[in-house]
């Protein structure tokens, strides 16, 4: 038996309907449809919703599981923001946003052009080197995160680049002295 697939899901200021395998999610900041597989069954009660297993064989667990949490951060999503913070690190490294445009300067030849999608929203600090990414799809937000992370990956000699934050770095040591 899943024990994340048990679990209910509050609902708060999010409205579900229900119609078959389809769940219509519908908050304050987003909508969501999700669909479940044949094996699971949505049921609402008393502002919160469960999702069930039909027949109980190994196998479905795992899905049971799965399904429940993504329709767990697709209502979290339709109520507030998912936010991510990723730091630039680096002697000149730092990015600019102008309107839906990311200019960024990771010490290449050339600067980063990226285009942000339109669920997502930035805030960046005064020095560029702190950003702020929120979206209501965890997924999308994830994506995005993880582009812009790979123009300038981590090194592990200085730490410069980009940092997802809760990211760990491992550093190594540079070249030791001879001792002759």
């Amino acid at each position: 038996m899943s024990k994340i697939g048990k679990k209910s899901i509050e609902l708060l200021a999010t409205k579900v309907e229900i119609k078959g395998n389809e769940l219509l999610i519908n908050g304050p900041k987003a909508k969501f449809t999700h669909v479940l597989p044949v094996e699971l069954v949505a049921r609402q009660d008393d502002g919160f919703l469960f999702i069930e297993l039909q027949n109980s064989k190994r196998s479905n667990s795992a899905i049971w599981g799965l399904h429940r949490a993504l329709v767990a951060n697709k209502v979290f999503g339709a109520r507030q923001l998912f936010e991510k913070k990723v730091k630039i690190v680096g002697l000149g490294y730092k990015a600019q946003l102008s309107g839906k445009k990311m200019i960024f300067s990771l010490g290449y030849s050339h600067k980063i052009n990226y285009t942000l999608p339109d669920a997502v929203e930035l805030d960046v600090d005064r020095s560029g080197q702190n950003l702020v990414f929120k979206s209501s799809d965890k997924h999308l937000l994830g994506d995005v995160c993880d582009t812009v992370r790979k123009f300038r990956l981590p090194e592990p000699y200085k730490g410069t680049g980009i940092i997802v934050e809760g990211e760990v770095i491992i550093r190594k040591a540079g070249k030791a002295k001879s001792g002759s």
